[in-house]
């Protein structure tokens, strides 16, 4: 799998394609928003944005989840520098932010949805953090988990890139053992035309619930409406979870 893309224009798709178009501010810290007691029982959910990416990506997500019942106060999106090291760097600033979210909401776990370099971060805190203890569900949204050649092109320069080759230190370690340890939960959303993960099978996990999706390009992940519901099911023991609704060309991001 480890192979340099050579191209101009593959190494220009994978500039293009890996990065959003959002930049992505400095790291916040959780809304101070008070959680009615009667909330207390609802699992906070900690969103992580993928590469190049703003918490706002997260908006269409969130509408879909307070649509559903979940108060605004529960809805957390952490935000980082993606050009950090997702061992050295990010994934102990999710496990701060998340320590955070739980002294706030006086919940004892959190679940987690990642975005592509996202789901890296969450697995590496899941996995070798203290997340262990403190994830309830783990779900990844086109995650690179077993790398993306794409990322080749970028590699030289970006940190996150590099992360993401197949073969990197970052996922040769969260593929050695289980790639799902106990007691987390995993469920792994994958789309058989993600631009942006090559192979597309490359987001799955072995040990996870892996949901193949529509056909819907990387970006549409995080605002597909059938997706929003089976992760919403996912997190909720909801019937819907694994459903498979084709999707079209209209939620290409």
């Amino acid at each position: 799998m480890r192979r340099f893309i050579t191209t101009a224009l593959a190494a220009a798709a994978a500039v293009t394609l890996l990065a959003s178009p959002f930049a992505g501010p400095a790291i916040a810290a959780p809304a101070e928003a008070a959680v009615p007691a009667e909330d207390v029982t609802t699992t906070p959910v900690v969103f992580v944005h993928g590469r190049n990416a703003p918490p706002a990506v997260w908006g269409t997500m969130e509408a879909a989840f307070e649509a559903q019942g979940y108060p605004a106060g529960r809805l957390f999106a952490f935000d980082y520098d993606t050009s950090q090291s997702t061992n050295e760097t990010v994934a102990g600033q999710l496990s701060a932010y998340v320590d955070q979210v739980l002294r706030q909401s006086g919940a004892g776990q959190v679940d987690i949805v990642a975005h592509s370099l996202g789901s890296l971060s969450a697995r590496w805190y899941a996995k070798f953090g203290a997340g262990g203890g403190k994830v309830r569900n783990l779900v990844t949204l086109g995650g690179p988990n077993h790398g993306t050649d794409l990322a080749w092109a970028c590699s030289l320069w970006d940190q996150g890139c590099r992360d993401m080759t197949p073969g990197s230190y970052v996922v040769s370690h969260l593929d050695d053992g289980s790639e799902t340890p106990a007691p987390v939960r995993y469920f792994a959303f994958w789309s058989p035309c993600d631009e942006q993960i090559l192979p597309n099978a490359s987001a799955e996990l072995d040990g996870a619930a892996d949901v193949r999706t529509g056909c819907l390009k990387h970006n549409a992940l995080l605002t597909d409406p059938a997706v929003a519901a089976q992760v919403i099911a996912a997190l909720t023991d909801a019937p819907a979870v694994g459903a498979h609704t084709p999707g079209s060309g209209a939620h290409d991001g």
